[in-house]
């Protein structure tokens, strides 16, 4: 590894924190590999209004700028522009009835440092979460760019065959007319997973 990767050892206050069980399952899934891993990947891709969302993997090599925390057979690449977020995040693996999988527990919280984002979302927040509530929906927004909005539709507007009529005509139509310089409102919703649509 190149001495130029900030690198936390078991001595010094982690960056994040890997619980045994998520360590021996990247472990086993580290030896089944046919090419050599240089550990473990930990990026944010994207947040909603709540929390975050992540990318987890195996990765052949390390970036110059990654943060490197050490475990006991594999090290952790946490991606430099993710780092200062993913400060005291616990990774962790369950395997139980309920569920399977690594699970991230994060001490932080997203927040918008572009201020048209920290408008849409308050528009969000103060008008439009409140009428889909009512069909037991909730919208989170994505990212934001010059021209476009990005959205996610969960809860009951998930799948709902009325989705289409409430991004055009409520959450479009209101974000369109309070911010005339935004073009598209983009529905990244996968609506065909909706488990408890509030129309069928």
């Amino acid at each position: 590894m190149k001495n130029f990767l900030k690198k936390f050892t078991g001595t010094e206050t982690p960056w994040l924190t890997v619980t045994e069980a998520a360590q021996e399952k990247v472990h086993e899934v580290i030896q089944n590999e046919e090419v050599d891993i240089a550990g473990l990947r930990i990026s944010i891709q994207g947040r909603t209004a709540a929390a975050f969302q992540y990318n987890l993997g195996l990765a052949t090599e390390a970036e110059e700028d990654d943060i490197v925390v050490q475990c006991q057979h594999f090290q952790v690449l946490v991606a430099a522009d993710s780092a200062e977020n993913l400060k005291g995040a616990v990774i962790d693996y369950v395997d139980d009835l309920n569920a399977s999988g690594f699970q991230i527990e994060n001490p932080n919280t997203p927040t918008w440092d572009n201020p048209k984002a920290q408008q849409i979302q308050q528009l969000l927040d103060e008008r439009i979460n409140p009428a889909v509530a009512a069909h037991g929906g909730q919208v989170e927004l994505l990212n934001v760019d010059d021209e476009a909005v990005y959205i996610h539709m969960g809860g009951g507007c998930q799948g709902c065959g009325m989705a289409n009529v409430t991004l055009k005509h409520g959450i479009e139509a209101m974000i369109l007319e309070a911010f005339p310089e935004i073009k598209h409102v983009i529905d990244t919703t996968d609506h065909a997973a909706g488990s408890n649509p509030y129309y069928a």
